[in-house]
């Protein structure tokens, strides 16, 4: 058995290699090391190689498309009586530039409902606001017990308010969720505000005015979007609503006009500094050609 299992996996690799299509490492990718080699050929281990510049946002049509299918996926797994808990970009796959086809992915860290975990704080947005707690016993000196929390679906939905921030501004609306953090502070402090007006004011006019102070790092989404967000990032974890509550508020502007007109520029002028690499790359690959002929 043990002389046979090579064997065995070498037909096993071969078999799989059949039914996936090489790829090609392009420029952005940097090959770490070889894995394998075998009939079925390399296995090469690769990442992808950080330019030093944001990526782009996401159009406002694609992300709707994303969080449409996420909310059916996460409010699926929350009827089985399950909580995803790592919901972020890199567990998000999309099968197709058009974000027709998306895959929620990884549930390594998923558990039931109801399960009580020790509540660990992470420097990170994904992080909620009710584990800060957590934060503080982190870095007492002395030693401290332990604090648990229940898994809850709320969890999930703050997770989907920060990825559409995310899909919408190519940036998260804050480094990590504590009070030491200014841009967190000041998305809290817009929500208390709000608060104050709806308890003081008539709707009419708080909705009015609530365009006119928002947090800064939000001023470049529509005031639909925000009310949603509102929902999703509500530092009260029994206010947040199910992920199907997303569904409500597609079709709707998400971006401003301004936001909008910008981002096509943008997406017009890396079209054509491709182009002009790609014709760049035509003439030179012609260029050597015509000096070996000489």
């Amino acid at each position: 058995l043990t002389i046979t299992a090579p064997r065995e996996l070498d037909e096993l690799c071969y078999l799989t290699a059949q039914s996936m299509t090489s790829l090609v490492t392009s420029e952005h990718f940097k090959l770490i090391k070889k894995l394998g080699e075998g009939s079925y050929g390399k296995v090469m281990l690769a990442v992808h190689q950080k330019r030093g510049t944001p990526m782009g946002a996401v159009s406002e049509e694609c992300s709707q498309r994303v969080m449409s299918q996420l909310s059916g996926a996460v409010s699926h797994l929350h009827s089985l009586g399950f909580v995803h808990r790592d919901i972020k970009p890199e567990n998000i796959f999309l099968c197709d530039c058009a974000c027709r086809w998306v895959k929620l992915g990884d549930f390594g860290l998923a558990r039931a409902q109801g399960t009580e975990v020790r509540a660990v704080w992470y420097n990170s947005p994904f992080c909620v606001p009710e584990v800060e707690c957590a934060k503080r016993v982190s870095d007492a000196e002395e030693e401290t017990e332990d604090i648990w929390m229940s898994v809850e679906p709320s969890l999930d939905t703050w997770a989907l308010g920060i990825l559409i921030y995310c899909l919408l501004t190519s940036c998260f609306p804050w480094e990590e969720t504590t009070s030491d953090d200014p841009s967190y502070c000041k998305y809290r402090d817009w929500l208390n505000r709000i608060k104050q007006r709806e308890e003081t004011q008539d709707t009419v006019r708080e909705e009015n005015e609530a365009e006119t102070d928002v947090a800064s790092q939000f001023d470049s989404l529509s005031s639909f979007v925000l009310t949603l967000l509102r929902k999703l990032l509500n530092p009260l974890p029994w206010l947040r609503p199910g992920p199907d509550e997303i569904l409500s508020y597609l079709g709707g502007p998400w971006l401003l006009k301004t936001e909008k007109e910008e981002m096509r520029r943008e997406q017009e002028a890396q079209v054509e500094a491709k182009k002009m690499h790609e014709r760049g790359g035509v003439e030179g690959e012609t260029e050597i050609l015509g000096r070996r002929e000489r």
